[in-house]
């Protein structure tokens, strides 16, 4: 990339408040509950079962918002989930949001983890069921990252939310999702950490400085046909939003390594991200770099000399930190930076050797870079300054490279890209 990203000392305060022992601390005590299986809610109590770990997310919140100044309130997001093909009963779900409301109307993201697990069968509420990493690490990262932020203001209003659900069928996030979409509410980004928890895979391989992101390609009712012939098959929103991460990332958590994998989610599998995909908001998922399937799903035991369950001795705490770290660089430059451009097109009249862009301005915006990238590359690799104006033309062919543009701030901030759409100029 041509321009290089400075680092705002803001966030590197808040990266560096991110604490490896509250993680494990957080960890910990939700294991401690034994099971947080959605069918333990009618036998939970304060010490067991997933409301009582709900009522213990939901204090850990209160304290944590004690220190926004008013900013944070806390709340659950409760509803009762009819019975499934899967499942024998109606079960009572309890998502736990805390948001900070921000400085500036009509901006809204989302930090969430999913706060339920599951041993051996999904649907027995009275099984062992750790969840120390699947997601009891994502819950830790969640909350370590309120922690840090909660203090300090922001652009945009910020969700913290530990999912209910997930497990199951996506519950809570579906349910969240739908009412976020019937309010209108502006949802810019969703960063969903979902097993992020363990540095060395089940086929032995070790890896602590790198974290996957997966972003979804064509988003549900594009047109294929102007996918193909426009080349923005791999420029959705939410794969915007993991360049962006990408980009940002490096300033913050030095010698990190953002996997980009661009597709929905692993194969055979899912997340609460794709709930807001769904509804057509931009999101994405934050996954370890290996993982050991003998520790997920499983029941506790000891097998042929394998030992199963998703126990906390087989979580890497300093992972999950700097796993943590590069969400609050992340979500802070979102919610701190202005936002991106609504719409940009690449225009076009007759045929020609440059590219012109428009773009719609971004409140608090006072310069704007374009952004380019040849077609078969994954990662935007140079950037103009244009200044403060919502119209350019580059020396760049229109037809062999990918355009974007994103909104710069007088201290260096800068939001996602906006795909240009290519677009005929009218007179």
């Amino acid at each position: 990339m041509d321009a290089k990203l400075l680092a705002i000392p803001l966030i590197v305060s808040m990266v560096a408040g991110v604490s490896a022992d509250r993680v494990r601390s957080t960890d910990t005590a939700l294991v401690g509950f034994g099971t947080r299986n959605d069918f333990s809610e009618t036998t939970s109590t304060p010490t067991s079962g997933i409301f009582g770990a709900r009522d213990w997310i939901v204090k850990q919140f209160d304290a944590i918002a004690a220190t926004s100044g008013g900013r944070m309130t806390v709340r659950t997001d409760d509803y009762l989930q009819p019975k499934t093909a899967r499942t024998r009963r109606d079960v009572t779900e309890s998502s736990v949001i805390a948001t900070l409301a921000g400085d500036e109307p009509g901006r809204t993201y989302i930090i969430s983890s999913h706060y339920d697990d599951c041993h051996g069968d999904c649907t027995d509420g009275t099984g062992i069921a750790p969840g120390a990493d699947d997601n009891a690490s994502g819950v830790a990262a969640v909350l370590e990252a309120a922690r840090v932020m909660a203090p300090h203001h922001f652009k945009g209003t910020i969700l913290f939310v530990c999912f209910d659900g997930e497990e199951l069928g996506l519950w809570g996030s579906a349910h969240l999702a739908d009412e976020l979409k019937a309010e209108n509410e502006p949802v810019l980004a969703m960063l969903n950490n979902d097993v992020i928890g363990n540095s060395t895979g089940g086929n032995g391989v070790h890896e602590a400085d790198a974290i996957r992101v997966f972003s979804e390609g064509l988003p549900a009712g594009v047109d294929a046909k102007a996918s193909n012939l426009y080349g923005s098959e791999n420029d959705s929103p939410s794969r915007e939003l993991a360049r962006f991460v990408g980009d940002t990332v490096p300033a913050y958590v030095p010698h990190f390594t953002i996997r980009q994998i661009y597709r929905a989610d692993r194969n055979l599998r899912g997340g609460d991200q794709e709930s807001f995909q769904a509804d057509g908001f931009t999101a994405i998922r934050f996954v370890e770099p290996h993982e050991n399937f003998v520790h997920q799903h499983q029941n506790v035991r000891v097998e042929n000399g394998i030992a199963y369950g998703d126990l906390p001795q087989y979580v890497d705490f300093g992972y999950i930190a700097q796993a943590t770290r590069v969400n609050v660089a992340a979500l802070a430059t979102l919610a701190l930076a202005p936002a991106a451009p609504v719409k940009a097109n690449l225009l076009l009249k007759g045929l020609g050797y440059d590219a012109k862009l428009r773009w719609t301005p971004s409140a608090g915006a006072t310069a704007y870079e374009i952004v380019w990238r040849a077609t078969d590359a994954s990662m935007w690799q140079h950037a103009k300054n244009v200044g403060d104006v919502t119209e350019a033309t580059l020396p760049v062919s229109n037809d062999d490279y990918i355009f974007g543009v994103r909104a710069l701030d007088g201290a260096g901030l800068r939001s996602p890209a906006t795909y240009a759409l290519p677009a005929r100029e009218r007179p």
